[in-house]
């Protein structure tokens, strides 16, 4: 349930009476029901408002008196799945002693008058504001200092003392003066401003209805800025999809599952074989990426957002394309190719590692976004440079320039329409040669220009979360001793060099002589390297590169022990597969600001695997053992879906009703 506030303080305009005769902030109260609001309350000043945030347990929607806008815009506030809390920006001129905003990759990272940005200022706060649950008290902190005129407690003593203006903007510029992360709210289509007469009321409301709501929003469904194919082969046509499911009743999730069907159908079909069977699974899997699309934009056109949802999609994306690999592995397979599902591997291995480097490398910038002092520290150079070229390029929206950054880095929309075109025209194995070549161009250009702009950005990452659960260590390595100097990513680079060696000398092997018994032990050790960096402190400007080090290091000494020990291919793939899938479900909970999984001691960490898969290939046992462990964790990684997303809620929603009915207080 959420609670809405509409605070008429040092707001005029809040008596103007509307089009429908109603005082501007009565409809404001109406439209914030509409939004979603299970309660609206009316708040006459800030100390009001401070206890009324005190009482709370669910997030606060705070509005303005003076605002004139779409019930879609707060309803998108509301909604929106971003952040716990969200402020409205606008681009209109701030108006008197209203709060200027300058935001970086979506976030608020300075609020205050205009002057006091030094011109960085990039929009104007709306008036209204989300605050999640655990902001709460900061924002009744910050609305009794803003009513005293003073800076809020525990502000850095050099901010300046609230501006002058409307009370709502002084609540915001306090909330920001308390560092809390707040993320930006864009109008676009829809049409929203803050009034101070009856002129602008009427010019304002003009503006709203020239505007079909419902049409803005389906448009809105769609992403301001997609991939190349996306935007022209996709969403050209995806909204019709988009609103005739909602029209079907369907959801998020079902729309996802169909997704998942027909990419499931495409590879069957790739492994099947047949130039009929190619073409038709060509056809399905691009069917199944604009329904992969569709599933976005049907959640953002009907606000229907969820932890689950956000967290099965980017769980399904993956295990989608990760099975047309499979297909398309079997399918060279089928066709003669001796090493068809070795190419799979390499795939699957190659868009894994790539994968945690762009969620890491976007952790990196949003912790610089909410540091912006920290950045250009190191004194510019080439990463300054870097920087600042790829700002104009992002701003050049359309261009040329623009398109090629978009496309070289092989985003999913390029690699499905690769696939779909090359195993349509040549085959399987033509198709997984092209994803590898195109992927391994992508990893380099990305890496090397990441590399540079990273080390100029001097921001650690993985010191601000859980170390040791990102970087999926097990009992073994928390129990090794950290090897300081050396430094965490030297260690798992090093780490990983050893499974690599290990991996070469036994395909150079394979037709011949075997693979000498104390290579793999060998190779165990010098994997294991990598523990002697857990203890370490991770703050280093290239640090974010640890996780993509450590699945590299595993996923190569698996690959390894299955060469070494004649595992059959399409095995050694599902283990893979199997890892990819615990491995992207804690990046998945990273992103939706997550804890870690129920079940998560239970899956041994990257050393424990690798020293399973060790003794099972020294015994003689590497396939059985390979298939064992990989089982073991699938049912681990089900268990643990099935606990934190079924049997957990539905224990804390009885705990919550029976609070309820025992005469508490439901938490929040």
């Amino acid at each position: 349930m959420t609670l809405a506030i509409v605070l008429a303080a040092d707001a005029p305009a809040a008596s103007l009476p509307t089009r429908s005769g109603e005082h501007l902030a009565d409809r404001l109260a109406d439209q914030l029901r509409r939004a979603g609001a299970h309660e609206v309350r009316h708040a006459a000043g800030l100390d009001e408002l401070a206890d009324l945030v005190d009482a709370a347990t669910r997030p606060v929607l705070v509005t303005g008196a003076d605002l004139v806008a779409h019930t879609a815009v707060l309803r998108h506030l509301a909604t929106s799945p971003v952040g716990p809390t969200v402020a409205l920006v606008l681009t209109d001129p701030p108006g008197d002693g209203h709060t200027a905003v300058r935001e970086e990759r979506g976030q608020v990272v300075g609020a205050g008058p205009a002057q006091a940005l030094d011109g960085g200022a990039t929009g104007v706060f709306g008036g209204a504001l989300r605050v999640g649950v655990g902001d709460l008290p900061s924002l009744a902190a910050a609305a009794r200092a803003a009513a005293a005129g003073v800076v809020p407690v525990g502000a850095p003593s050099a901010a300046a003392p609230p501006p002058a203006g409307p009370a709502v903007d002084r609540l915001f510029a306090g909330l920001a003066g308390l560092g809390v992360l707040t993320f930006a709210q864009r109008v676009r289509l829809l049409v929203a401003h803050r009034v101070g007469d009856p002129a602008g009321l009427a010019a304002a409301e003009a503006a709203v209805a020239a505007v079909d709501e419902d049409r803005a929003e389906l448009k809105l469904s769609v992403k301001e800025r997609d991939d190349f194919f996306t935007t022209f082969f996709v969403s050209t046509w995806s909204p019709y999809v988009t609103k005739a499911s909602a029209k079907l009743g369907l959801g998020p999730t079902a729309v996802t599952m169909i997704s998942v069907a027909f990419a499931v159908a495409a590879a069957v079909l790739f492994g099947t074989g047949g130039r009929l069977a190619l073409v038709a699974g060509a056809v399905l899997l691009y069917l199944g990426f604009v329904l992969d699309c569709v599933d976005g934009q049907l959640a953002r056109y009907t606000r229907h957002f969820s932890a689950w949802g956000g967290w099965l999609d980017t769980m399904a994306d993956r295990a989608k394309e990760y099975v047309v690999y499979a297909g398309l592995g079997y399918g060279a397979t089928q066709a003669g190719f001796r090493y068809g599902w070795a190419l799979a591997i390499a795939a699957i291995t190659l868009q894994t590692v790539r994968h945690m480097t762009d969620t890491w490398y976007g952790v990196l910038h949003d912790e610089a976004a909410r540091r912006p002092k920290a950045v250009g520290t190191a004194g510019g150079g080439i990463g300054d440079k870097l920087n600042a070229a790829s700002n104009r390029v992002q701003a050049d929206t359309g261009s040329v320039s623009y398109w090629l950054k978009r496309t070289v880095v092989f985003p999913i929309g390029e690699r499905w329409a690769l696939i779909a075109i090359t195993v349509a025209l040549f085959g399987p194995l033509v198709s997984l040669y092209a994803v590898l070549a195109w992927g391994v161009l992508a990893f380099a250009y990305t890496g090397a220009l990441r590399t540079l702009r990273a080390r100029w950005m001097r921001v650690p990452v993985l010191d601000t979360v859980d170390a040791t659960l990102h970087r999926d260590d097990g009992p073994l390595a928390r129990l090794l001793p950290a090897l300081r100097p050396v430094g965490p990513l030297a260690l798992a680079v090093v780490a990983a060099l050893g499974p690599a060696a290990l991996l070469v000398a036994a395909l150079l092997t394979r037709d011949g002589a075997e693979v000498p018994r104390w290579a793999v032990p060998v190779a165990l050790l010098v994997l294991l390297v990598a523990g002697l960096g857990a203890g370490a402190t991770h703050a280093g400007p290239l640090d974010w590169l640890v996780p993509a080090a450590l699945r590299a290091g595993e996923f190569l000494f698996a690959i390894a022990v299955g060469v070494v020990g004649d595992v059959p291919a399409w095995l050694i793939f599902g283990y893979v597969f199997v890892l990819t899938l615990h491995h992207y479900d804690l990046t998945a909970r990273l992103e939706k600001r997550q804890s870690a999984p129920p079940l998560h001691g239970g899956t041994l960490g990257w050393d424990g695997r690798s020293v399973l898969l060790a003794l099972a290939a020294i015994v003689g046992f590497a396939g059985i053992g390979m298939a064992t462990l990989g089982t073991y964790l699938l049912v681990v990684f089900v268990g643990s879906v099935a606990l934190a997303w079924v049997v957990l809620p539905a224990r804390a929603a009885r705990a919550s009703v029976g609070l309820v009915g025992a005469g508490g207080r439901s938490p929040g």
